[in-house]
């Protein structure tokens, strides 16, 4: 598939990171959810470089050589930090959005020196074989909306989580229309066969976190 963008399309948000570089990352003027940077994308794409995780004056890199799926990646951004700290990162989202995320996995190429990133389609739900074994971590950022998508998204995790797998999922808790429905639904459903366990704010980075947005670590139930 081409890569060649038509710059009216796009505009780019910068994503600064701990070290002073910055992701850039294209969403589109026009479309539909997968096509701009959501907030709970960045608050799990920094949350990806707090100091539990990353350190390198003490030399903690708990993402280094760790194999990553992220789930209804969108724009890729999540999963580009991922890389960028040295996870070898597949993001997966519809075709209709694969064509945005290889244009920000080009984009970001130079800040990836260690770590890896392919883009890959995925839908909910259907086969996940070329994803596995079990990767270390699914990461998920603003999934859980949509009505039709909760069961196969809950299929999906089933499939691909090993009892290792930890899942990192970041959402905004949104109280109007269905929202609350279908939140309350997705995590009935996920607790049949896994536990999530909340993080506190002060375990977020501290400036790119909110109160209406929630990261919680999920695992299979042993």
């Amino acid at each position: 598939m081409a890569t060649n963008v038509d710059a009216s399309k796009y505009f780019v948000r910068e994503i600064e990171k701990n070290d002073g570089c910055a992701l850039k990352i294209k969403q589109c003027y026009m479309g539909d959810v997968g096509c701009v940077v959501w907030d709970a994308a960045i608050v799990l794409a920094k949350y990806l470089e707090t100091q539990q995780f990353y350190n390198p004056s003490s030399g903690v890199n708990v993402w280094s050589g760790r194999t990553v799926v992220e789930l209804g990646a969108g724009t890729g951004v999540v999963g580009l930090m991922a890389a960028t700290l040295g996870a070898q990162v597949i993001v997966t989202d519809l075709e209709d959005l694969q064509t945005l995320l290889r244009v920000n996995i080009t984009e970001n190429q130079t800040l990836i020196t260690k770590g890896s990133i392919t883009a890959k389609v995925l839908k909910w739900g259907e086969d996940v074989s070329e994803f596995l074994p079990p990767p270390h971590y699914v990461l998920m950022a603003d999934c859980i909306y949509y009505e039709q998508s909760i069961v196969p998204l809950v299929e999906s995790l089933k499939l691909l989580c090993g009892p290792e797998t930890c899942i990192i999922c970041c959402y905004e808790q949104r109280t109007e229309g269905i929202n609350p429905e279908v939140e309350k639904r997705f995590f009935e459903l996920l607790q049949q066969n896994f536990s999530c366990e909340k993080i506190p704010s002060d375990k977020q980075d501290p400036e790119f976190c909110s109160e209406d947005i929630h990261i919680l670590h999920i695992r299979r139930k042993v």
